[in-house]
C-alpha cells in the first residue's frame, strides 16, 4: 500500500503528502501547475504529475479528517441538493437525464440484483434503481446528503463500506467519486471483494486529457481542488483498474458533462465575463470537446465498465 506522509499544518487545516504514485510506486512526481478551490475558500494547491506513469494528482491535500469543510459550501449541489441558481437547475435537470440513461446503461448487463452505489450523494439514481426492482444499498460519507438519501428511500445510509457486512453485490456503481477517495487501493480492494464473481463495475470519472481540458488549463472545473484528489485519463484509470484486479470490458463517453463542466470552467477563468456570452463560449467549446473526442474518445468524462479478473 503506498504510505502519506506525517500531517504539517498550515492555517489550521492537516495536509498530507503522497508520498509514492498509487500506480507506478514512483516517488517522482514534479508541479504540473496550481489550481484555485473556486467552490468554498479560494485556497490554491499543487496539481503533481508522476514521471513514471503520468499519473496527475493533488499534492499535498487536505486529509480525511479536515476535506470535510471543503463539502461545506451551497455550490457543491451533489450534497446539498439545492436548486439555488441557473448552474444548480442546469445540474438538476441533466441529473434527472443521466439518471435514466444510466439505468440503461447497467440494464446492458444487468436487469435485476443486488446494486451498490458508492458515494450514493442524495439518492437520486439508488431511487431509480430501486424503482425497477433492484435491491439497492448506499454508501455516502457526508451525513447531510446521507440524510437526505435516507428519508428519500427509507433505507440504512452507510458513512463507509466498513459498515456493510456479509454482503455481495451484482452491480457496483460510483458516479464521480474514485476521484475524491484518499486511498484508492483500500477503496478499490474493498469494492473487488464486495463484488459477486461475474458482477459488474461501473466507474465515472474525469478525464484531465479531454479538449475541455486542454482549452481550460488550471480553470477547468473537473479538476476541482481539493476535493478530487486523482485526475484520471484513459490509461492511467485503465491501469489502475488491471493492478486492482478488474478486466476493462467498455468505456463509455458522458457528453453532457463537458457542456457543465465548460460552463462552470468559464465562470472561474472570466467571473466578470456578461453571462451570455460566457454561455455561448461555454457550449461552443464543449461542442468542440465532445467533436473532438469522436476520433480520439477523450472525452470530458468517461465510464468505466469492468469485472473481477
Amino acid at each position: 500500500m503506498f504510505q502519506y506522509s506525517p500531517y504539517i499544518w498550515e492555517n489550521k487545516m492537516a495536509l498530507e503528502y503522497v508520498t509514492a504514485c498509487p500506480i507506478c510506486r514512483s516517488t517522482s512526481y514534479p508541479l504540473l501547475f496550481t489550481a484555485k478551490d473556486y467552490t468554498s475558500t479560494g485556497e490554491s494547491f499543487s496539481i503533481v504529475k508522476c514521471v513514471g506513469c503520468g499519473f496527475v494528482f493533488t499534492n499535498p491535500r487536505p486529509d480525511q479528517i479536515s476535506i470535510g469543510r471543503y463539502y461545506q459550501s451551497k455550490k457543491y449541489i451533489s450534497h446539498s441538493g439545492g436548486s439555488q441558481s441557473l448552474l444548480d437547475r442546469a445540474y438538476i435537470f441533466a441529473r434527472r437525464i443521466t439518471v435514466r440513461w444510466k439505468l440503461r446503461i447497467i440494464s446492458k448487463y444487468r436487469s435485476k440484483g443486488n446494486a451498490l452505489d458508492y458515494g450514493c450523494g442524495t439518492g437520486e439514481f439508488l431511487m431509480k434503481l430501486q424503482s425497477n426492482r433492484w435491491v439497492v444499498t448506499g454508501v455516502e460519507p457526508s451525513v447531510e446528503a446521507r440524510e437526505k438519501a435516507f428519508n428519500l428511500l427509507q433505507i440504512p445510509i452507510y458513512p463507509t463500506l466498513e459498515n456493510i457486512h456479509n454482503s455481495k453485490f451484482d452491480i457496483i456503481t460510483l458516479w464521480h467519486v474514485l476521484e475524491h477517495v484518499h486511498d484508492l487501493e483500500k477503496i478499490l480492494t474493498s469494492l473487488h471483494s464486495l463484488l459477486n464473481d461475474d458482477g459488474i463495475i461501473f466507474i465515472a470519472v474525469p478525464n484531465h486529457e479531454s479538449q475541455d481540458a486542454t482549452e481550460y488549463k488550471a480553470y477547468w472545473a473537473g479538476y476541482d481542488v481539493p476535493r478530487h484528489l486523482w485526475h484520471f485519463s484513459k490509461n492511467t484509470m485503465k491501469r489502475l483498474l488491471d493492478i486492482s484486479g478488474f478486466c476493462l470490458l467498455e468505456t463509455l463517453p458522458m457528453k453532457l458533462d463537458a457542456y457543465y463542466v465548460s460552463l462552470l470552467s468559464e465562470g472561474y477563468k472570466n467571473p466578470n465575463q456578461n453571462k451570455l456570452i460566457a454561455l455561448l463560449k461555454a457550449f461552443t467549446n464543449a461542442f468542440t470537446s465532445n467533436l473532438a473526442a469522436i476520433e480520439n474518445q477523450n472525452y470530458s468524462s468517461i465510464i468505466y465498465i469492468a469485472k473481477r479478473r
